[in-house]
């Protein structure tokens, strides 16, 4: 499985999730199969608030899932319609991340549970408190 995670800082497996998708500068995609790590650049990071086109984000970079403390609805729209899975991270790292994926402990976002309505001027470093609540 190929999952993805955004990440402020490219710190490997210790990275820490970062709390909102289309906002992060990095993203660090697991291959959980062959054991591989890659880090890209979000392609999509300068976007009008509710205008994420989180696909063009991955810059062609194809993955099954993704794993964030939080998304907006419109992009979690266009992820799943594209077949790609989104997990609600935990608090924590990449690591600890892809742990609870592998117990199934992590949430998966369903329309109706995301993000709505936060601007781009607030903190979007909240991986540590994710900010969204469901």
């Amino acid at each position: 499985m190929r999952i993805c995670f955004p990440v402020l800082e490219d710190h490997g497996m210790e990275s820490a999730v970062y709390g909102h998708f289309g906002s992060a500068p990095k993203f660090l995609v697991v291959d959980t199969s062959r054991n591989e790590l890659r880090t890209i650049e979000n392609e999509d990071l300068v976007h009008q608030h509710g205008a994420c086109n989180p696909v063009a984000g991955l810059a062609g970079e194809q993955v099954d899932a993704i794993a964030v403390g939080g998304i907006g609805g419109g992009a979690l729209f266009k992820l799943n319609n594209a077949g790609i899975r989104v997990f609600q991270a935990s608090q924590g790292t990449v690591a600890e991340n892809i742990e609870l994926l592998g117990k199934n402990a992590l949430p998966e976002f369903m329309p109706g549970h995301t993000c709505g309505g936060h601007g781009h001027g607030h903190d979007h470093g909240h991986g540590q408190g994710h900010g969204c609540s469901h």
